[in-house]
């Protein structure tokens, strides 16, 4: 492993680490949060299906970060450099639609929908809101660590290939 490979491992390894406590917090506000409201009704975290996805999808990317991390010092799992390019392409996908499901839901419930007399929740619902605000922060982070160890991942697996040969226009001319 040269210069650069060891600098790729601590980056990997370092990133897989600080993801673990921004899934864990953002699972926690989200699960934690409710609020009532003497007009509404109670508003928690099973009424939301979308809240559910990104809680599950935050929790396996947690665990995977976790023994992604520790695997990576372990030599028999590190020569299945597939297995984790294949696993962090997937999560980093769930996690971004994970996030988009949050972030969909954070718009409805701040602007509604006129066209299908959706009514904004936020305004009965600000604490809820704000605290789902807070959690999506903090999935975001985590979406962007796992968009980066995608692309290491990548890097780690396809910098063992050369790069497909092009002939130049000189070697053209010359059997010409």
């Amino acid at each position: 492993m040269g210069f650069r490979g060891a600098h790729v491992k601590i980056l990997d390894f370092s990133l897989r680490l600080f993801v673990i406590p921004f899934n864990v917090a953002s699972i926690w506000i989200a699960v934690k949060n409710k609020q009532d409201n003497s007009d509404y009704g109670k508003l928690e975290f099973n009424n939301l299906i979308g809240l559910k996805y990104m809680v599950c999808i935050s929790a396996i990317s947690a665990g995977y970060a976790l023994f992604a991390a520790v695997s990576s010092y372990l030599r028999c799992l590190l020569t299945k450099a597939w297995l984790f390019f294949v696993s962090d392409q997937v999560l980093a996908y769930l996690m971004v639609t994970s996030m988009a499901a949050l972030g969909d839901f954070l718009y409805l419930a701040y602007n509604g929908d006129q066209v299908i007399s959706w009514s904004e929740a936020c305004a009965s619902y600000g604490k809820f809101c704000s605290r789902l605000k807070l959690a999506l922060g903090l999935h975001v982070i985590s979406v962007c660590c796992f968009l980066v160890l995608a692309v290491i991942s990548a890097y780690r697996v396809f910098r063992r290939f050369e790069p497909p040969f092009v002939p130049s226009k000189e070697c053209e001319q010359e059997r010409t």
